[in-house]
């Protein structure tokens, strides 16, 4: 490999101190948003909190701090003008109560549509799918406040923990019921009823990734009361599941479905002889 020469490493270095201060951003940013977002939880279930609340003056004065504590991370992000940071803590901490009150709908729906669930407690403390929409729930909230870059750590930190990849855009009603988890995608402007229920590896997501789509519906219309089965994929911004229909495993669909409808995907089973089978292939490792 040649040696870098005095003016190759002049070159790099500008085109990194541009790039420094064209891309800023706090080195904390991550960081303090994990801490906001697992200090929020904590407050809305004792589950994952070690603070106790006796009065209702102990939850007004947390309500306070984590206004403060939210203020202090927007003040982080580069990209939100002077001065609004204020009303976006203002506004999101009004919606803290339909949070708490929608992530209860949730679990309950999860205790209730799960026989291995002994309790609402366990599906709190011990479901990734619950997770993943709790986490799912707060970061809408700030998406749909403008707030750049934060929404989409949560959701990160979510997908990392969980294995489930839910966008903060999604618009998803409560109860909303993951099963399992691992492998879902939720597209961005993929938008969900009231008491559906999704299993491992479905996919919502779009027919194409072009750029001049970002504005657009790319993403699938899921009516209330649907099941989709595991690994179901569902694509298109104009694709609509109807109410009350069920989507069995390894289905494939760009279209939409009416309500009350099933759909299942074929596939050919063979039995066979193991002398037959192990005659007639070779196998190289």
């Amino acid at each position: 490999m040649n040696k870098l020469k005095t003016e190759d490493l002049s070159v790099f270095a500008e085109k990194l101190l541009s790039k420094r201060e064209t891309h800023l951003c706090n080195s904390s940013l991550k960081k303090i948003s994990i801490e906001f977002l697992n200090d929020v939880i904590g407050f809305l279930f004792p589950h994952f909190s070690s603070h106790a609340y006796y009065s209702s003056k102990d939850v007004f004065a947390k309500l306070q701090l984590l206004e403060r504590n939210l203020l202090t991370l927007l003040k982080n992000v580069t990209d939100i003008e002077n001065g609004k940071q204020n009303n976006i803590a203002k506004e999101f901490m009004m919606y803290i109560p339909e949070i708490h009150d929608k992530l209860w709908l949730d679990a309950n729906e999860i205790f209730k549509g799960d026989p291995a669930a002994e309790s609402i407690d366990e599906v709190i403390l011990a479901y990734p799918g619950f997770m993943a929409i709790a986490i799912y729930r707060i970061a809408h909230e700030l998406y749909k406040l403008k707030v750049p870059i934060v929404p989409r750590i949560f959701t990160e930190r979510a997908h990392e923990i969980t294995g489930i990849d839910i966008h903060p855009g999604a618009e998803i009603d409560s109860p909303f019921f993951i099963d399992h988890g691992t492998g879902i995608v939720i597209g961005e402007t993929t938008k969900i009823g009231k008491h559906v229920k999704i299993y491992q590896g479905v996919t919502l997501g779009a027919l194409s990734v072009d750029k001049i789509l970002a504005n657009t519906k790319r993403h699938p219309t899921i009516e209330d009361d649907v099941i989709i089965y595991s690994q179901a994929v569902i694509l298109g911004g104009q694709t609509t599941i109807g109410s009350k229909s069920i989507i069995g495993g390894n289905a494939w669909i760009t279209q939409s479905i009416p309500a009350n409808s099933v759909v299942s995907s074929k596939m050919e089973v063979k039995v066979r002889s193991t002398d037959d089978y192990f005659n007639s292939i070779e196998f190289i490792i």
